[in-house]
């Protein structure tokens, strides 16, 4: 591993994903970028690392995945993905099932994915709480970068199957949105419950772990992750977040493409996938590459997902590069695995582009990373090489 505290990456084709594309060098001290430039001059005590004209860009964000807490060889041991015990589990964390050990790290990281966003499943009308993680690391406390960072919520098949099965609500697409309705008036009532108890302290109500973490959606801390497929479901979570006046984030999307203009009119981002996958049930009957294209000319902020392991989490750019064959302008796909996931994540100041101040995470690639052949020559995260041409190196 690198034990110098300055990285100097020199002569490669930046593109920062924030309008600029050149040929530089990057400054990399501690943990951060210090210096992105055309003709920056390396310290002396800097580790060199030649680019060779090859394409630089951030490290690649996932925005919606399932590495660590859904594992994939380990089906039943590593499988934490959905409590379908209990249809509303607010009070559940990510954090508390995430095995930094999961293959799917590595694999993440090996292909240019150097953060995520890992959220509880959709087998729950309220499955719990997400977090954004770098994909390196031994201790999952040390790995995050915003936790929480949304609410998971679902609509459509998977609750109604999960519980319809159990002869228990919900069995039924009306008893799902009553639930999360009754949920999120149980928090306003909470709320206003704590702000009584602050002025008569024999009013304060019993700690609730699950209100707590709803009182973050209330006051717009944290959104809603809405799993949608279908259209009607779509706007269904958008019916209910703006009953609510909360933040909407909506997963899938897969039949955004349908409602593009109104998606666009009240001004949700979609996190659009899986799509490199069959089509698994029903409600993804019309699965579409072109979704994401449609979306972003209509004006919706779009990020691509893996929803790993549905896809390989190392298959993000491939995704991205179909979607882009599929319509998506270029740049778009790009940002859609950048910057745009970064802001609809909430952590584009440290996330997303090559900007001075932002978290060192940088991949050097043999070729544009859009190319079926292009693979990450080098791989840092948080200012350290993971990998080099010798291979991973923790």
């Amino acid at each position: 591993m690198n034990t110098n505290t300055s990285l100097f990456i020199r002569n490669g084709r930046i593109k920062t994903m924030k309008g600029q594309e050149f040929i530089g060098s990057i400054l990399v001290e501690g943990t951060q970028i210090k210096a992105v430039g055309e003709n920056l001059e390396a310290p002396a005590d800097a580790q060199i690392i030649e680019a060779d004209g090859k394409w630089v860009l951030p490290g690649f964000i996932d925005a919606h995945c399932h590495v660590g807490i859904g594992e994939e060889i380990y089906q039943t041991e590593g499988d934490d993905l959905n409590e379908i015990t209990d249809p509303l589990t607010p009070e559940l964390r990510a954090i508390d099932g995430i095995n930094p050990e999961d293959e799917g790290f590595r694999d993440a990281r090996l292909g240019g994915i150097t953060a995520v966003f890992t959220t509880p499943g959709s087998g729950n009308v309220i499955g719990g709480t997400g977090v954004v993680l770098k994909t390196a690391g031994k201790i999952v406390d040390k790995m995050i970068v915003r936790e929480p960072a949304g609410l998971k919520v679902a609509f459509g098949e998977n609750p109604k199957m999960v519980y319809g099965e159990q002869k228990k609500m919900p069995m039924t697409r009306m008893a799902t949105a009553s639930l999360l309705r009754q949920t999120l008036v149980d928090a306003q009532t909470y709320l206003e419950k704590l702000e009584q108890g602050i002025e008569d302290p024999e009013k304060m109500p019993e700690r609730d772990l699950g209100m707590e973490t709803l009182l973050r959606v209330i006051k717009r801390e944290i959104p809603l992750r809405a799993h949608a497929h279908r259209a009607d479901d779509i706007m269904t979570a958008i019916r209910i977040a703006r009953e609510f006046n909360v933040d909407l984030v909506i997963e899938h999307c897969t039949e955004g493409h349908k409602i593009a203009a109104e998606l666009a009119e009240y001004g949700y981002p979609a996190v659009v996938g899986p799509s490199l996958v069959n089509r698994a049930k029903v409600e993804m009957k019309d699965k579409t590459f072109k979704t994401a294209g449609i979306l972003a000319r209509a004006g919706v902020k779009v990020a691509i997902m893996t929803d790993h392991s549905v896809t390989p989490i190392e298959y993000l750019p491939l995704c991205a590069a179909l979607a882009m064959k599929e319509g998506l302008a270029e740049e778009e796909a790009l940002k859609a695995i950048t910057i745009n996931p970064a802001e609809i994540l909430g952590v584009s100041n440290r996330l997303g582009s090559l900007e001075v101040g932002k978290d060192a995470d940088i991949v050097i690639w043999n070729e544009h990373p859009f190319a079926l052949q292009a693979r990450p020559e080098v791989v840092i995260i948080s200012g350290k090489v993971i990998k080099d041409q010798n291979g991973e190196r923790i």
